[in-house]
């Protein structure tokens, strides 16, 4: 009798030793589990009020630079402002083409698109009021395409449906025009600017 209890008491010993030894495995992982969650929470607070920053500096006309590989796309979406408000289209556009397709909020990526077909769409006005319908013609047909993108990434947007409304009054869509595919004609501009009452007013 005395053997089975000894064995029992050893077999109990044994367990609970087990036991303890999981318990502190299992406490340990906790803990670093916990550690890499705060030290995650802590580098994302940080990134955003440094995002937080460099937006306030954007919108306030300091000239930052931003890295648009890593850039979060709220810091894209306020350079790519920042850029289209002093007519810096060449910078813009490079921003759109390799920041803007790494964006993974549609919705900004549509206001993004928004802004940059309005841009085109003021230098359309801006060429036809000083007599130049041949440049107007490639910017709106650019705008156009933007506007319908952002249309796709947003379909609910009233702005961007009004927008591409005012552009498509603003150069028609004429049978036969494919813009770089296909040479405009001498006499094309002055044919296709005796179709319109005007210049479309109502951009935002």
């Amino acid at each position: 009798m005395e053997q089975k209890e000894s064995a029992l008491k050893r077999l109990a010993c044994s367990a609970l030793r087990g036991f303890r030894k999981v318990r502190t495995i299992l406490l340990t992982a906790g803990l670093t589990v916990s550690v890499i969650a705060l030290g995650v929470l802590t580098w994302n607070v940080y990134r955003v009020n440094q995002d937080n920053v460099t937006i306030a500096a954007l919108a306030a006309g300091d000239d930052i630079e931003i890295d648009y590989t890593t850039a979060s796309d709220e810091v894209i979406f306020a350079r790519s402002r920042y850029l289209l408000y002093r007519e810096r289209r060449e910078e813009a556009q490079t921003l759109l083409d390799l920041g803007g397709s790494r964006m993974t909020d549609p919705s900004l990526r549509a206001r993004l698109l928004y802004n940059h077909a309005n841009a085109r769409v003021r230098d359309a006005v801006s060429a036809i009021e000083k007599g130049d319908p041949a440049r107007a013609i490639p910017l709106t047909q650019l705008a156009k395409d933007e506007y319908r993108l952002a249309l796709r990434l947003d379909p609910s947007s009233w702005d961007i449906k009004h927008n591409l409304d005012v552009a498509m009054r603003l150069v028609r869509d004429f049978p036969g025009y494919e813009g770089e595919a296909e040479e405009v004609p001498e006499d094309a501009p002055k044919n296709l600017w005796t179709d319109l009452p005007g210049v479309p007013r109502g951009l935002p």
